[in-house]
């Protein structure tokens, strides 16, 4: 009797309690909300590629539940923009994600509102290389109306893309003579050949590539001073067989600005994605591609920045890269693979596994580059230089190649111990350090692997584990100070008259790409 007098009395004051509640009857809003900005920046988008999500933040300050008529954006149905508001996306039909009604509010809480765009700039604009789009999300209306400025930077771009067969839903790849046997090979790779029209890019509009642009035998894609070359996610640049890339930037007079520089990155153009690694696949340099050349290019945030194969008997190497920077890359900076590189006045740094490694043997020539890896050295497996004479099948046999390397006046650095290695299972393997300023994990060269340094020879006036000063390496700035210790430890021998900033050099010259500087004037 007593447990159920004491329930009716519980259950008499939860009645009470209840029917004295207001919680839930909500007024009318007075337009006193606040918002934790009053514009929007959607930052950069490429016309019809859709932006990131950004979200606005609105408070009700009062002391009432409240209700907001309606949330709407001022273009209407025609707007760019659309919007989700606390994971609804209000009406149905045309208005999804542009018209909101009653939408409540407790008191003293918040709501999010999400905002993406895809424009097409050609409804805007015929002319315009980039063109600013605003509208307006409008709060409520009459007197208690309040509203937020939405702005979003459109570029046009040209674009290059793969065909794809609306039945079938199945989009182009390339093919090409993969095995050398002269025949052509279906890949999975999907892209396509530049016709010959799109075979130069210039510096007018930006290029947005998705899949792989292929250049084919006879072909030489040409990107002139300026150029701006934007990657979709798992796409690139693929040179076959009897094709040529050309990359001719020139020096730029703002650093800042790289108004000369060819600049190859992903196509999210969002401050989020500026440094992010991995976002796009690789320039690829396939076997019986020839002549290739690189200068004055930025080329960022890919997997692989340079992917060269084979050719490692072209007379003239099969790549030749000069004053140039590749930064971020998820997997190596420079791979090379049997082939023939060319590098002087290059800076690689900041990448998944080595910055530069030659693989398979090849011919390596690497003059005035500063070659550096400060990347997470808790996640990757190889040093900042890698040079091996080997491939391993899947049966564990061991394929030899002939190996020469050389590297003058260089700066091979990194945030790990040894930052070089060289392995060789062959015989014909030839490598010489000249006047490199190296961190290795001592400077007798002991324990070093399977190669022999007794030979010291291949070592001459090199110094081990000394600070190279650079300016702040965890963000890709990589000009060495005055105090740096590779201060005037190259040989005159390898000079390049230039650093990668057109500086003159003086004899004997600072190793690495840069010429040194007092970073307090």
């Amino acid at each position: 009797m007593k447990r159920l007098l004491t329930f009716l009395i519980c259950f008499s004051v939860l009645i009470f309690w209840s029917s004295c509640r207001n919680d839930f009857e909500f007024s009318p809003s007075t337009g006193n909300l606040e918002f934790a900005r009053d514009t929007v920046y959607l930052d950069t988008v490429f016309t019809n590629i859709g932006s990131s999500t950004y979200n606005l933040k609105v408070y009700n300050r009062s002391d009432e539940d409240i209700v907001i008529p309606t949330i709407q954006l001022e273009n209407g149905v025609g707007s760019y923009y659309r919007m989700n508001i606390d994971g609804t996306t209000g009406l149905a039909d045309d208005q999804e994600g542009k018209f909101f009604e009653d939408v409540e509010l407790l008191a003293n809480d918040s709501l999010y509102i999400f905002i993406e765009t895809t424009i097409d700039i050609e409804a805007l604009s015929n002319s315009d290389i980039q063109f600013l789009y605003t509208d307006r999300i409008l709060f409520d209306s009459g007197n208690n109306q309040q509203d937020v400025d939405l702005v979003t930077l459109v570029k046009d771009a040209v674009f290059i893309y793969p065909n794809k067969d609306e039945e079938t839903n199945i989009i182009e790849t390339l093919t090409f003579d993969v095995d050398g046997d002269g025949n052509p090979d279906e890949t999975t790779l999907q892209g396509r050949f530049l016709e010959d029209e799109e075979l130069t890019f210039t510096n007018e509009k930006p290029y947005v590539i998705y899949g792989y642009a292929g250049v084919g035998n006879g072909q030489t894609l040409t990107m002139e001073s300026g150029a701006r070359v934007h990657f979709h996610a798992e796409s690139g640049i693929i040179v076959t067989q009897g094709g040529t890339l050309n990359i001719n930037g020139d020096l730029s007079t703002d650093q800042d600005l790289l108004e000369n520089e060819v600049i190859l990155e992903g196509d999210r153009l969002e401050p989020l994605y500026e440094d992010i690694p991995g976002q796009w696949g690789t320039i690829w340099l396939f076997d019986g591609s020839i002549n290739n050349t690189i200068n004055h290019a930025t080329i960022k945030n890919a997997t692989i920045g340079v992917l060269s194969e084979f050719g490692q008997n072209d007379p003239n190497a099969k790549l030749n890269i000069t004053n140039s920077q590749i930064y971020n890359t998820s997997s190596f900076g420079i791979l090379g693979n049997a082939t023939s590189i060319t590098a002087e006045n290059v800076v690689i740094n900041n990448s998944g596994q080595s910055s530069f490694a030659g693989t398979f043997g090849g011919v390596y020539n690497l003059t005035h580059c500063t070659i550096a890896n400060y990347w997470n050295n808790s996640f990757r497996q190889y040093p900042a230089l890698l040079i091996n004479d080997f491939t391993v099948d899947e049966n564990n046999t061991i394929y030899t190649n002939t190996t020469e390397a050389n590297i003058n006046n260089c700066i091979v650095y990194g945030n790990d111990n040894p930052e070089f290695l060289l392995e060789n299972e062959g015989a014909e393997f030839t490598f010489k350090f000249n006047n490199c300023l190296l961190r290795f994990n001592n400077s007798s060269l002991d324990g070093s692997g399977n190669y022999d340094f007794d030979d010291i020879t291949n070592y001459e006036g090199n110094r081990f584990n000394l600070d190279p000063d650079f300016e702040d390496p965890f963000e890709n700035l990589m000009r060495i100070g005055s105090d740096s210790d590779a201060n005037g430890i190259g040989s005159p021998a390898f000079l390049i008259t230039e650093d990668i900033l057109g500086e003159t050099r003086v004899s004997p010259p600072d190793a690495g790409a840069y010429k040194s500087v007092n970073f307090e004037e």
